[in-house]
């Protein structure tokens, strides 16, 4: 297989009804190294090397995107996401080239959001201020905690001060809009514990906080070993005095571990969540795509940097068009996640399907208390959103 093959892969079609418009179209870049790997964490990230392949990467996801533009049918990007690993690990050249690279080949929407996932261990103040001068306009700082114990039992390679640092230096580089990553309920965490973390985070002024619990993924080193985790008592009180201080601070909750000053959700996940579209490059990066016709197409790439890079292997390890039957599961699994829910209109903009059709499972779930009975939003009741899977089993086929 030469360069020119590394193309798509059209699974065979499964249509439903045509979409009358596109959803937005955003882009995920998957850059795939770390310093080293979290015993937490399952995303595929890789330990770098001393020197990391940065040319021949961009020139592979610039050749990746170069194949996947026939899915975005001429739409324009609102949003780009620099997940990883750890993409500031990467040069300001590198990510300038890429991005202009991007331009050339997609347009931008003149308001698009950028945000670079970034580590409190590799910040350095120009290379931040470069990043900032590139366009990149948001940034996902990765705390976790403040505190010394907690960093070392997570693997991290950064203490409390750079990450309180890391907040600073992020403003001070002229990003006026950035997250911080935190989590709760870690080896051995107390309440106090947990909204001492919180506290400080509140303290730092990030426009955005993703607070989360710790959980055992397979294929981790924590679920091969698994730590001594907060007692189930101890984790619902945590949930509930963190979210009572959160919203006293002016942190409004939009999504189940997603909360935001007004005017600062992360647009680029809300798209995820209301079943926007999105290209993925990148090695290990999944994309969702619709067509005109009602064909909805999940894909994922090859995972390893290595096969990634060569030339002689495709970059798409695997597609699924997405059934008729599966399609309001992964629409629901995804809005119901905002406790806000979505218009109820949006159903079939982005499915294709009648949403009457789906009439008996909304008033089963109502009944159950799971769903709000509301006609004009699907919205999942405080219990929905805590018991999200038995809600969604009313929309399996």
């Amino acid at each position: 297989m030469n360069d020119t093959d590394r193309g798509l892969i059209f699974p065979p079609a499964a249509v439903g009804h045509s979409l009358l418009q596109l959803p937005p179209l955003a882009l995920y870049i998957h850059i795939p190294w770390c310093v080293r790997k979290c015993p937490y964490c399952d995303f595929n990230s890789h330990t770098a090397s001393p020197e990391l392949p940065e040319t021949e990467y961009v020139d592979a996801l610039l050749a990746d995107l170069e194949r996947d533009l026939p899915l975005a049918h001429g739409r324009e990007l609102t949003s780009i996401f620099f997940g990883g690993g750890t993409p500031s690990l990467f040069s300001a050249e590198a990510l300038g080239r890429l991005l202009e690279g991007v331009q050339q080949r997609i347009r931008f929407a003149s308001d698009i959001e950028i945000t670079l996932e970034a580590n409190p261990g590799t910040f350095e103040q120009n290379k931040f201020r470069a990043y900032r001068q590139l366009g990149i306009n948001r940034l996902s700082i990765g705390v976790q905690s403040f505190q010394q114990a907690k960093l070392e039992a997570l693997g991290r390679i950064h203490n409390g001060d750079e990450a309180m640092r890391a907040a600073d230096m992020a403003r001070n580089a002229g990003f006026d809009n950035f997250n911080l990553d935190l989590m709760h309920g870690l080896p051995d965490q107390s309440l106090d514990d947990a909204l001492g973390d919180l506290r400080q985070a509140i303290a730092l002024a990030p426009t955005h906080l993703s607070w989360y619990q710790l959980t055992l993924e397979p294929n981790t080193v924590f679920w091969n070993q698994p730590p001594v985790l907060p007692e189930d008592d101890t984790l619902w009180d945590i949930q509930e005095a963190g979210q009572a201080l959160l919203a006293e601070h002016g942190y409004g909750q939009y999504e189940v571990s997603a909360y935001a000053q007004e005017g600062r959700r992360a647009r680029h996940n809300l798209n995820y969540w209301s079943f926007g579209d999105f290209l993925g490059i990148g090695a290990g990066a999944h994309a969702k795509l619709s067509s005109p016709d009602g064909q909805i197409l999940r894909s994922w790439k090859t995972r390893l940097p290595k096969d990634y890079l060569d030339p002689k292997k495709s970059f798409q390890a695997g597609a699924k068009a997405l059934t008729v039957d599966e399609l309001p599961f992964e629409f629901l699994m995804n809005a119901l996640r905002l406790t806000e829910g979505v218009p109820a209109e949006l159903f079939s903009q982005r499915t294709g399907l009648p949403l009457a059709d789906f009439a008996k499972a909304r008033e089963q779930a109502q009944k159950r208390g799971l769903l709000v009975a509301d006609p004009e939003r699907l919205v999942a009741t405080p219990e929905g959103q805590l018991f999200l899977n038995d809600l969604l089993q009313y929309f399996l086929p």
